[in-house]
């Protein structure tokens, strides 16, 4: 019998990473001020207080996560300004010390990027960021009514909403509760309102995706209004057929989503 031999495998070379360009601190504080002057442009990462920073030659993408010095941030990406280009390069890291990339640009492009974002790579609000943008209110509400049993469109003009933007301009919900729960946006499920209370405090929103072998799958998210404080809970899939049945199961366990 031949004894087991070991074979090399020809694994393709990795790809080396992007050569940062060096900047003077006058230029750092310019791209700086463009970042910036394009986030505060842009609806919905103004309401989600996106902020930029500058480190080591690398500009970090950073959303507060409550107030305080101990909140802590959740992390969006990062801009390196390229060496071989005028371009910059927009990553994020998907793992631990693995950054991906996202785009190539100017600052406003990439910052459009990250606004415009309707798969959940950042926060899945890009179809409510165009119509903001569009109406040009900043983030004022605009009129939207029920069209169909689960659909919902701007009042004047007829057009059709995404569950996002009948979220936040129907039923009022604040940005930083519709963005929730965040990794379910970042598995790219996409969300579908299935039931609300008359009074809209309640409102039942699936999420779901397809998998390789063309398979639904996905969960299910309470938005509830308690004390005038909107939040968003994630619901067992066996207590998640109908409103009623989310919450006595969430009042049973004392408002702890599922998975905490």
């Amino acid at each position: 019998m031949n004894p087991m031999r070991w074979r090399r495998r020809d694994w393709p070379e990795r790809e080396p990473r992007p050569e940062a360009r060096t900047l003077s601190d006058e230029e750092k504080k310019k791209l700086l001020a463009a970042l910036a002057k394009e986030i505060a442009a842009s609806p919905v990462p103004t309401g989600l207080l996106l902020q930029v920073r500058s480190q080591r030659g690398r500009f970090y993408l950073e959303r507060p996560l409550g107030e305080g010095p101990s909140a802590g941030v959740e992390a969006w990406g990062r801009i390196t300004p390229l060496a071989d280009s005028a371009d910059l390069l927009l990553e994020q890291e998907r793992h631990k010390g693995r950054w991906s990339e996202i785009d190539k640009g100017s600052a406003r492009k990439l910052i459009k990027a990250i606004a415009g974002d309707t798969k959940g790579t950042f926060h899945g609000l890009g179809g409510l960021d165009k119509s903001l943008r569009l109406a040009g209110r900043g983030l004022e509400r605009l009129p939207v009514v029920r069209e169909g049993k689960a659909t919902f469109g701007y009042a004047g003009t007829g057009v059709e909403c995404s569950a996002q933007e009948a979220l936040f301009h129907y039923f009022r919900l604040p940005l930083h509760v519709l963005v929730e729960p965040s990794e379910w946006y970042s598995y790219h499920r996409k969300p579908t309102i299935v039931e609300w209370s008359e009074d809209r405090s309640r409102v039942l929103v699936r999420f779901g995706a397809m998998s390789m072998s063309e398979e639904n799958f996905g969960g299910t998210c309470l938005y509830v209004c308690r004390d005038g404080r909107w939040g968003a809970y994630r619901i067992r899939p066996g207590e998640s057929r109908d409103i009623a049945a989310a919450e006595a199961w969430l009042v049973k366990r004392k408002w702890r989503q599922w998975g905490s």
